[in-house]
């Protein structure tokens, strides 16, 4: 399912050996064998419709592909039977050949937060770990980045970034199947590396942090996206059990204990460029992801507390150099 294309830019940037240590575990996880529901995956990708875009356009909030006249009745129909397959659509939006795809995360919202802040994506190589569905890795692409390498160990969202794929057919991007502990460990080829909504999930986030600089070139950019708390809240809360119904988050520090623990992994020009308490209406349950979502992980009396009576969900986002 991968391109010579890809192989070829693993080797401009000196991955030659780590590219063909890979090819058997990224023809294991996408199969049967690693999970039971690639065969209907598999069979979903291969009946999408065949049809040639009029219009691709990765720069806007719903990344445009094709318009509606570019398919008929009957393509449409099996366009929007095959998609539903990969259920549920978590990062987007998307408009596919007129049909919009309203995820459960406005991702846009994110990105728009960032992009005017980070250093100019034109022409750098770029890495997105924990890329989910390859959303925001089009958003790079779409930002005139030259290659970028999206990583993600949920195989459903790597099918949908096959799904796209097909259709947008720019080998600039690839999602692949991985986490951040199947890299190498000494990578320092990216200009820059995106790490958002995965440190709370790192038992332990010095060690994540330092995975992240190992990623990056020397003066290469880290942009970290995570959960904060205010400051009146303490310096990291350390949940018991679930946080707002998420498993596995370890810690969430706030701003001011998140940068000293960069500046202590050793790296320069720390700054945050934005914070911001996730709202109920830029992550919920829609027609293409029909979940509980953020709502139902609330007080029902009082959303600025988690359901278990934790602060309400806040993000920030900080930027840092190697």
């Amino acid at each position: 399912m991968y391109t010579q294309h890809l192989f070829d830019q693993l080797a401009e940037l000196g991955l030659s050996e780590w590219a063909e240590k890979i090819k058997p575990t990224l023809s294991h996880r996408l199969s049967a064998s690693h999970h039971g529901d690639v065969d209907k995956w598999q069979t979903a990708l291969s009946q999408l419709p065949d049809a040639t875009p009029t219009v691709v356009s990765l720069n806007q909030a719903a990344i445009e592909v094709g318009i509606e006249a570019d398919l008929d009745t009957g393509q449409h129909t099996l366009l929007l039977n095959q998609l539903r397959q990969f259920h549920p659509w978590r990062k987007g939006p998307f408009d596919l050949f007129g049909h919009y795809l309203d995820t459960e995360w406005h991702s846009d919202w994110k990105w728009d937060r960032l992009v005017k802040d980070i250093a100019p994506l034109s022409g750098r190589k770029v890495l997105d770990i924990g890329c989910g569905s390859g959303y925001h890795c089009w958003r790079m692409r779409g930002a005139a980045a030259d290659f970028v390498l999206g990583i993600d160990p949920t195989i459903l969202f790597v099918m949908q970034y096959f799904a796209l794929q097909k259709y947008i057919q720019d080998y600039h991007v690839a999602v692949l199947p991985l986490g951040i502990e199947d890299l190498p460990e000494q990578l320092n080829c990216f200009d820059s590396v995106f790490s958002m909504g995965l440190l709370y999930h790192r038992r332990d986030p010095m060690t994540h942090l330092q995975e992240l600089k190992n990623c990056l070139r020397d003066e290469g950019e880290l942009i970290l996206e995570t959960l904060v708390i205010d400051e009146r809240h303490g310096e990291v809360l350390i949940p018991e059990g679930r946080y707002a119904q998420m498993r596995n988050v370890w810690s969430i520090p706030s701003v001011k204990t998140l940068g000293g623990w960069m500046k202590q992994a050793g790296y320069n020009k720390v700054r945050c460029i934005d914070v911001t308490v996730t709202s109920i209406e830029e992550q919920r349950s829609t027609e293409w992801m029909q979940f509980q979502s953020l709502v139902d992980f609330l007080d029902p009396n009082d959303h600025s507390k988690t359901i278990e009576g934790y602060p309400a969900p806040m993000r920030a986002t900080l930027l840092a150099e190697k």
